[in-house]
């Protein structure tokens, strides 16, 4: 089968099912192989920032390497086994169903006027304290979370497995995870975490930028505010310290004309994000039904987006003689 059809499915199983709690999805053992890399690799290095650069190869590489090997296998076994393989292991890289259905639980616990729920809700998603937080900025977590993980859970997988298959998809989500795991401003992971972080943030540098402009084509789809979203996106998108986070919550915000960032507590510290967009009306639950809305249209356009650009790299290709 033709990988633009493979990948179709996997956005298939993605959008009907997520990921089934009953299977062991990648990213854990993913993870579990980071923390134990990390315990190692601080062991035999002194430098910090050597040990975190050796956790990431070796998790990177292994990700990569093991992804070949067991869809190399099954197509050893036979090429529909090999398709199938495929899928399922595309399928575990996106996490729109997932995202949205998270975000869902916030918002049915903010409508019910039960915020202890929805603070339990929402630390499921967020790195940041969620104690103290009124209904308000409960709210605006998600509706944050699901705008920078447009990026992270939907579009950079999908632009990395378009472009370069299973593997590529794999080892993007490793690169996420191991940002998730070692990217912390502290003082155990300023050093440690210093190339994951920053790996990862070179990953992101297309897909964010990409799929930024396309929440505006995806808010005009959506009855929302292209225009808004585009000027917000230049204005406040480069605001944020990370050089991708902010253009998707800027982009989002501006299209659903709220404001996001503000203070945040992390770990018992406060943490004053730059605002983005214009204050609007007060965040509400009826946003994040907003976002999601938006993250899922963003999906379809970005996956029309990438799949034009796989085609013309493909007639480029074939043009000069190349196999691809």
């Amino acid at each position: 089968m033709k990988p633009e059809y493979l990948i179709i499915a996997a956005v298939a199983l993605d959008l009907l099912f997520g990921d089934p709690r009953w299977l062991p999805h990648p990213v854990r053992l993913i993870a579990a192989m980071a923390v134990f890399m990390e315990k190692l690799t601080r062991k035999l290095f002194r430098s910090e920032f050597l040990a975190g650069g050796v956790t990431a190869i070796t998790v990177l590489s292994v990700t990569g390497g093991l992804t070949f090997l067991f869809i190399y296998g099954a197509r050893l076994l036979h090429p529909v086994a090999g398709d199938v393989v495929t899928v399922l292991v595309l399928h575990t890289t996106f996490a729109a169903r997932d995202l949205a259905g998270h975000s869902r639980m916030v918002q049915k616990a903010l409508e019910g006027r039960n915020l202890v729920l929805a603070r339990k809700k929402v630390a499921m998603i967020v790195g940041r304290d969620t104690e103290n937080l009124n209904e308000a900025d409960t709210a605006r977590a998600a509706v944050e979370t699901v705008a920078e993980n447009t990026v992270d859970g939907v579009t950079a997988p999908l632009f990395f497995a378009v472009l370069f298959g299973p593997v590529g998809a794999m080892v993007y989500k490793a690169a996420s995870t191991l940002d998730s795991t070692f990217g912390y401003k502290n003082e155990k992971y300023i050093r440690f975490g210093w190339c994951p972080a920053k790996f990862d943030d070179l990953l992101n540098y297309i897909p964010a930028r990409l799929t930024a402009v396309c929440i505006s084509v995806a808010s005009l789809l959506t009855g929302m505010s292209p225009k808004n979203a585009l000027r917000i996106l230049f204005r406040d998108g480069r605001n944020h310290p990370s050089p991708n986070a902010g253009l998707c919550e800027a982009a989002m915000a501006g299209a659903i004309n709220i404001q996001l960032g503000g203070l945040n507590c992390y770990f018992g510290k406060p943490s004053e994000k730059p605002l983005l967009g214009e204050p609007g009306s007060t965040i509400s639950p009826g946003h994040i039904k907003q976002a999601n809305t938006l993250m899922f249209a963003t999906y379809f356009v970005c996956l029309l987006l990438f799949m034009g650009i796989r085609l013309v790299v493909l007639n480029l290709f074939a043009r000069y003689g190349y196999g691809y």
